[in-house]
């Protein structure tokens, strides 16, 4: 326990401050642009704006949760990190396990408190708002999890940032159409499949991600 608390104050500090990728303020604020933005593309049609709006604010998210994967997996590979936790008897799956607890902590929190203004700039009703806010509680751990596994899978490859962003995009869709689809006539029904795919993406990522880095490793 001790040895995880340790990587996830680490991998914290890393997402959290600023640094090359803008830290835990970059996804806020793109989130934020996107919720001040779409009101002026779609006009001042209030109905308008609050039936897409919850969907809006999800493919917010996934852009937002997106920014950071270039820092999640390949820099610790290119330092020898994972080859210094190995010799310390530190498996891999524990450090990618920790990886998407702390990338989570990283952007989902930010981003439910984010959603509260949001939600005022798209004319969402406190109803919607607190169907949101359980829908990102529950499908955030989910694309916290795929982003690190498509991080480790893309890490050393020429383009590996850009490429993780195209593979998460499609990958993330179910979580978004249950996600989404909580805000219309699924109502639990979504929520529960939300926190069901989210379970399954952090079950296999901590595996997945492993067997990805020692590939990369080797």
């Amino acid at each position: 326990m001790s040895r995880a608390a340790a990587l996830l104050r680490r991998d914290l500090a890393r997402l959290l401050l600023a640094g090359r990728g803008g830290g835990a303020l970059l996804p806020v604020l793109f989130f934020l642009c996107v919720a001040i933005l779409y009101p002026f593309a779609v006009g001042p049609d209030a109905p308008l704006l609050a039936r897409t709006g919850g969907g809006v604010i999800w493919v917010a998210a996934l852009l937002a949760a997106i920014l950071p994967l270039d820092r999640l997996v390949e820099p610790d590979i290119e330092l020898g990190m994972f080859d210094q936790w190995s010799l310390r008897g530190i498996s891999e799956e524990l450090v990618i396990a920790v990886r998407v607890l702390a990338h989570w902590l990283g952007f989902g929190p930010p981003l439910m408190l984010a959603a509260l203004p949001a939600s005022a700039l798209l004319g969402l009703d406190g109803a919607t708002l607190r169907t949101v806010e359980l829908g990102l509680l529950a499908g955030t751990p989910g694309l916290a999890a795929l982003g690190v596994t498509v991080a480790a899978l893309t890490a050393g490859l020429r383009g590996g940032a850009a490429l993780s962003g195209l593979l998460v995009i499609p990958m993330a869709v179910p979580v978004l159409i249950f996600g989404a689809g909580s805000l219309g006539t699924g109502g639990a029904s979504g929520l529960a499949l939300t926190a069901a795919a989210s379970l399954v993406l952090i079950a296999i990522a901590p595996f997945a991600g492993a067997a990805a880095v020692r590939a990369a490793r080797g």
